[in-house]
């Protein structure tokens, strides 16, 4: 079954988990509220949401510079101790990360950031590009949600498909950092340069 925004949202005010968890559960439920809670208890989502709340106040600053010294990123990973900031798994993550903007040149850190005047202005040219297609109206809205959503995976560096495993986000990445280490980990903000071209920069 389809699942409506509005029940991903519900979902995650009553748990904290985060928007793609909650959609997955949802359909995994069949969009029952009660069973997806159970479905994240047991895929022990709960518990990372819970850890992920936790602050941090430590990390790392990792540099990366691509392409002949044409790009470069600068971006903060933090973590909750200066022992798990030290360790290789989490500096590799701040590494692949940095790789990671700087070859798919992510425009915001996650769907939350982008504004509310782009996603509708990105509905109203998708909605229009599947009317010039001929679909029939009553799924343009339809059509033009998915695209948004290939729009969020496309430009928002935590739902952006791994570099060096497109079958995991960087958000699945991160998660897995964070049971690895067992510490919050979190992407802060990044800049991205290119010669001759824009800069572009995004903060939690």
């Amino acid at each position: 079954m389809a699942i409506k925004p509005e029940q991903v949202k519900h979902l995650r005010e009553r748990t904290g988990a985060g928007i793609m968890d909650c959609k997955r559960a949802l359909e995994q439920c069949a969009g029952d509220i009660a069973r997806a809670i159970e479905y994240l208890r047991e895929q022990g989502i709960l518990r990372a949401s819970l850890r992920d709340a936790r602050p941090t106040a430590e990390g790392i600053v990792e540099s990366y510079v691509h392409a002949g010294g044409k790009i470069g990123v600068l971006v903060e990973v933090n973590c909750e101790t200066d022992f798990v900031a030290r360790t290789p798994e989490f500096q590799g993550f701040a590494h692949d990360v940095a790789m990671q903007i700087a070859a798919q040149h992510p425009h915001y850190l996650s769907r939350e950031q982008v504004p509310e005047d782009e996603r509708a202005k990105e509905l109203e040219i998708y909605r229009a590009q599947a009317m010039h297609e001929g679909k029939p109206e009553k799924v343009l809205d339809r059509i033009a949600q998915g695209r948004l959503e290939k729009f969020f995976q496309e430009f928002c560096l935590l739902e952006q498909p791994f570099i060096r495993d497109p079958d995991k986000t960087i958000e699945d990445l991160r998660k897995e950092v964070a049971a690895k280490t067992g510490e919050n980990i979190r992407i802060r903000r990044f800049t991205r340069f290119q010669l001759g071209g824009d800069c572009r920069s995004a903060t939690a």
